[in-house]
């Protein structure tokens, strides 16, 4: 089994291309900002150039002369098809910090997973209850023992770190279709209007920085200048199996954020609305165990607003 789960890592590493440097042992959080001078705009323009340099990449990978395959999910693919491994359970346990989506935003990405399964009637979509932007990753792929252990470490401390949106208040704008060979998410960058002086990114900062002081070692695959929420993933090839089809597929996810800039962005009393002050109706949701499809256990969620 070791080998399936590191496949997926291996094969769709999420680079950071936001040219940051990061110094081992220091807050990468606060590696950016610092980058950024602190400034606002400079930080939505990190992130807003990240996601469309990757999706350029991504682009050029689909519509390759090279292309050779999707990749799929090894681990998702065996719980959504039992036939393949009959008995299979997901043995990867985490320990993460979400920030779940306002009703008006599960809405929108409930429309926006409408529209790509049209062009993909394959794709896996992720339960709009399910659904989540993770905040601080603090440990993947241990034994549930492993996680028990650090559970217990900052259990003190779960209910101000789940609390922390109610009084650091961060604002996201701008929803963008992001995608890979392995997925699709809907993304977005910190505001940065004359009162957006603490964006996202200080937020994850702060929680990196709160979640440090209990002792326990914060052990995230990446750190990368994006705040996005999982709308599906392939589970095999079928829709994409062509040169055709992959130009179609690119050209509806192209059109579709079309309509997400023109028609969402800037939506006052629209039918979608794509604003999300994190921590809106609930606070920070405190969750561990088999989680990377929106399982898993809540601990604790803070308080809404």
């Amino acid at each position: 089994m070791k080998s399936v789960m590191e496949s997926v890592d291996t094969r769709n590493k999420l680079e950071d291309l936001s040219e940051v440097n990061i110094i081992p042992g220091e807050n990468p959080y606060d590696a950016l900002i610092q980058s950024c001078n602190n400034h606002v705009a400079e930080i939505q323009s990190l992130y807003a150039t990240h996601r469309l340099t990757r999706n350029l990449q991504q682009q050029r990978k689909f519509l390759s002369a090279d292309f050779s395959e999707l990749i799929i999910d090894p681990v998702l693919l065996r719980l959504e098809r039992p036939s393949v491994e009959p008995g299979f359970r997901d043995p990867r346990h985490c320990l993460v910090f979400w920030a779940r989506p306002p009703e008006h935003i599960l809405k929108l990405a409930s429309h926006v997973q409408s529209l790509l399964q049209k062009a993909a009637p394959n794709l896996w979509l992720m339960p709009t209850h399910r659904m989540h932007m993770t905040t601080l990753e603090l440990a993947h792929s241990r034994t549930s023992d492993e996680i028990a252990g650090l559970v217990s470490a900052i259990r003190p401390a779960i209910p101000s770190l789940a609390n922390l949106t109610f009084t650091h208040r961060a604002r996201l704008v701008r929803p963008m279709v992001s995608y890979d060979l392995s997925a699709t998410a809907l993304s977005f960058v910190p505001a940065a209007g004359e009162d957006d002086g603490y964006t996202y990114h200080h937020l994850r900062r702060d929680l990196f920085e709160a979640v440090k002081k209990t002792g326990v070692e914060i052990g995230s695959r990446y750190v990368v200048p994006s705040a996005h929420i999982t709308l599906g993933r392939y589970l095999d090839q079928d829709d994409h199996a062509t040169a055709p089809v992959r130009q179609k597929w690119i050209q509806a996810i192209e059109e579709v954020n079309k309509w997400l800039e023109t028609e969402v962005w800037d939506s006052v009393d629209g039918e979608f609305n794509g604003e999300w002050v994190v921590g809106q109706e609930r606070g920070l949701e405190v969750r561990e165990g088999t989680l990377w499809y929106g399982g898993g256990r809540t601990l604790m969620v803070g308080e809404g607003f």
